[in-house]
């Protein structure tokens, strides 16, 4: 491990630390952070409470902005997703998607005449597919494919800073 990610490795164990030992002296911050459903939720509790638990690991410090790096992109407002053409060629494309606590239009159902294989590069998703295959719980490494004209909606992305997706599309 290098020097400075064992520094912040160990700032956020230090951050995660004081956190705990916050909570033994104020019962109901216990009881706020036991209400928590998500990680997400974890992090804008302790951030309101001024401890910095958030960053995962491999994420550089907040207001960094580097264009060529996928984890800087900019976070769509909630209920919102964006995505943006990476590279393309003869028959496929390559893209980055940034969900923002987004869901499909209820009872609505994406049909495409393309292949899809898409990867979670950050945050959590669930996917929905029409019939008896049900749901699909996404997570970071998580990669799933999606055959031309099978009917499929997204249930639920995370909130801020989202779900980042990385999606291949092509023609057979």
């Amino acid at each position: 491990m290098a020097e400075h990610d064992l520094i912040r490795f160990l700032d956020k164990v230090g951050q995660l630390q004081a956190l705990v030992k916050s909570l033994d002296a104020d019962p109901e911050r216990r009881d706020q952070l036991a209400a928590c459903s998500s990680h997400n939720q974890v992090v804008a509790i302790a951030k309101g409470w001024g401890f910095d638990i958030g960053r995962r690991w491999g994420e550089s410090a907040s207001g960094t902005n580097q264009a060529d790096n996928l984890f800087h992109i900019k976070c769509p407002p909630p209920g919102e997703e964006t995505s943006r053409e990476l590279a393309s060629g003869q028959g496929w494309h390559l893209k980055v998607i940034c969900s923002n606590a987004f869901g499909s239009p209820e009872q609505s159902w994406m049909d495409q005449s393309e292949m899809e294989w898409g990867l979670v590069l950050r945050g959590s998703a669930q996917l929905r597919f029409q019939g008896d295959e049900g749901m699909m719980d996404l997570s970071p490494g998580d990669h799933f494919f999606i055959p031309p004209h099978r009917l499929h909606r997204v249930e639920r992305s995370d909130p801020d800073p989202g779900t980042l997706w990385l999606a291949l599309y092509w023609h057979a």
